[in-house]
């Protein structure tokens, strides 16, 4: 099975798995808006200008992982985008278990250790400006 190992076609679906599944929460978002999360920071005592940060964590970040262009800058985005999530929305649920018994914030913590996984790997050649 060893000819099935490819490392730059494995950080590719990795790089298209987290960007495809991140753009629709970040389209959604650019839809309805981001009144809710503009609430929900300054609930938490942060200036609500902080909420447009979703759009550049949730669609520009994906999209420059899917086509790999600056894919580390964009691993980053995601993954400080993802903090401000598991902090703001679902600190609550760290330690709590979903109604299917996964973990509760199993995908917020999927999104964020994938992005860390980029950022520790490389985006990969098959890109933009792959290397």
């Amino acid at each position: 099975m060893a000819f099935l190992q490819n490392d730059q076609l494995g950080k590719l679906v990795l790089r298209l798995t987290l960007g495809l599944l991140l753009l629709p929460h970040g389209l959604h978002k650019f839809i309805d808006g981001i009144g809710g999360i503009q609430g929900m920071l300054a609930g938490a005592g942060l200036p609500e200008w902080l909420a447009f940060g979703v759009y550049l964590g949730e669609i520009l970040a994906p999209l420059m992982v899917i086509v790999g262009w600056y894919c580390s800058i964009g691993a980053v985005l995601i993954i400080i985008n993802m903090l401000f999530a598991l902090f703001l929305v679902h600190a609550h649920e760290i330690f709590a278990l979903g109604g299917n018994g996964g973990w509760a914030i199993e995908l917020q913590a999927f999104f964020l250790m994938s992005a860390v996984v980029i950022l520790l790997l490389g985006p990969g050649r098959i890109g933009l400006n792959g290397r």
